[in-house]
């Protein structure tokens, strides 16, 4: 029994230090996916994301998984914008023209998290 409350214990605590360390930052999103600056041509799925600059550390960042929730409205087109949930997204590509903290979503990714029409959404996001 004592075995049982330690593992909820360390899956709770785990899941608050995720939620507390993940970076707060803006999405918007693209729909040409191929190529891409990571895997050239070849198709990576519709769950993927472009990284901005400093994320994408010249490739690094290639591969690598992001948990992504949407937190808020950016402007005053759509007033609640998020949708429940968060979302898994895979970095295939750069966003040159992404700000700091900005993930570039594949359309299907952000409109499983926020309405299309808002264009940009605030975000809290994490490495998985």
């Amino acid at each position: 029994m004592a075995i049982e409350r330690a593992i909820i214990l360390a899956l709770v605590a785990s899941s608050l230090i995720s939620m507390a360390c993940a970076i707060p930052g803006s999405a918007t999103f693209y729909t040409v996916y191929v190529p891409s600056a990571c895997y050239g041509f070849e198709e990576q799925g519709t769950m993927i994301a472009a990284a901005n600059s400093a994320l994408f550390n010249n490739g690094a960042a290639c591969g690598r998984s992001y948990r992504v929730r949407c937190t808020g409205r950016t402007n005053d087109g759509v007033l609640n914008p998020c949708r429940n949930g968060e979302i898994t997204v895979r970095i295939v590509d750069r966003c040159p023209g992404c700000g700091a903290d900005q993930l570039d979503l594949s359309q299907e990714a952000f409109s499983m998290i926020a309405d299309p029409n808002a264009g940009r959404i605030l975000i809290d996001y994490n490495p998985v």
